[in-house]
């Protein structure tokens, strides 16, 4: 099981990459971003697209209830939430920042419990532990940036250093 400590640390990881992987991606212009360059999510917007799709999708089923779950968009996968990339850029630190204060009021009753919620993706309600599916939301964050990361380096833009030790402020759990 992870702890409310460990989601903390990976949400801020989450902002910093996602800082990073955005600054690098600007270095191309819009055509060029939404080129089709054959990766699963073929364009490094839509990437990025469906990465903020997946990321309020989780957030917002961990908040359900609550006002922030209200902030989260309700668009189907595989859906351009943001076709114009400044919207995309600014949602994406809205929902960065967001991730942080959800994280920040984690308690390690909540992490230990079953989650359930409707899978619009299988069309069925599904159960698995809460951490597991918060470390699930942060594991596909890396997956996606990582497919991202590929697609820059085709283009001879390095992101940088990348590992969480590397971290400004980064604390040992």
């Amino acid at each position: 099981m992870i702890t409310p400590e460990y989601a903390q640390l990976l949400a801020r990881y989450n902002r910093w990459m996602n800082e990073k992987i955005y600054a690098a991606s600007e270095q191309l212009n819009d055509d060029e971003r939404k080129a089709d360059r054959g990766a699963f999510f073929k364009s490094i917007h839509f990437t990025l697209n469906h990465l903020m799709w997946g990321d309020a999708m989780w957030l917002g089923r961990f908040t359900k209830g609550t006002a922030l779950e209200k902030t989260m968009p309700t668009t189907p996968v595989n859906v351009d939430i943001h076709a114009d990339w400044s919207e995309l850029k600014a949602a994406r630190i809205a929902l960065d920042n967001a991730v942080i204060v959800w994280s920040d009021h984690l308690e390690d009753s909540w992490l230990a419990q079953d989650f359930s919620w409707y899978s619009g993706l299988t069309k069925t309600t599904r159960t698995k532990p809460a951490w597991l599916l918060v470390a699930h939301m942060f594991n596909h964050q890396t997956h996606h940036r990582g497919q991202v990361m590929t697609l820059l380096s085709q283009q001879k833009i390095d992101v940088g250093v990348t590992d969480l030790m590397m971290m400004p402020n980064a604390n040992p759990i």
